[in-house]
């Protein structure tokens, strides 16, 4: 199924009410993690990392999304540089995560950090717009998490990073698959 694009302000992208639970949206994923080279044990672990990083207060469909988004759940990903400079790795492709380009079967605990540094990371976008567990609040906070900063109106304006950012985790978070 394809993409729908969304763009403008928050309330133009899909209410919460429409994301699919987290359980449908991991299975309708499973194939393209595994298409990346991750074990089933890797894939396990992801699971259970995203129910871990959670409890930092980041939905899990949320985290998902955004794993699923930077990296396909690729936990041997590789590191990237972002529009400052700084190095981005991990699940989450975010400055200060810990990576580990090309390798897979990995332990709890190093796809874990992954999803916790990029959790965290997320937490602290959420906070910028209020910490509210709404739909608004985290479509904004993913075109932060994305971009660095953002433009309310249109938060299809990538300000030089994704455009379709927020508009392809939405989708993501409705249940779609590349």
């Amino acid at each position: 199924m394809g993409f729908t694009h969304y763009s403008g302000p928050a309330s133009n992208f899909p209410p919460r009410e429409q994301w699919k639970s987290f359980e449908e949206i991991f299975n309708a994923n499973k194939p393209e993690m595994a298409a990346t080279g991750d074990s089933g044990e890797d894939i396990g672990r992801i699971w259970n990392a995203v129910k871990e990083c959670a409890k930092i207060g980041v939905e899990e469909r949320v985290i998902f999304a955004i794993i699923m988004q930077e990296s396909t759940g690729d936990v041997g990903v590789r590191t990237t540089v972002n529009m400052d400079g700084h190095s981005t790795a991990g699940l989450m492709q975010c400055d200060g995560s810990p990576g580990f380009p090309g390798q897979h079967n990995l332990s709890q605990e190093q796809i874990t950090s992954m999803v916790r540094a990029g959790t965290n990371h997320f937490k602290q976008n959420l906070r910028d717009f209020g910490d509210a567990d709404t739909a608004e609040c985290i479509y904004k906070a993913l075109r932060e998490y994305n971009s660095g900063s953002i433009n309310d109106q249109d938060l299809s304006d990538g300000r030089g990073a994704t455009p379709s950012y927020v508009s392809d985790v939405a989708n993501r978070l409705l249940g779609r698959t590349n």
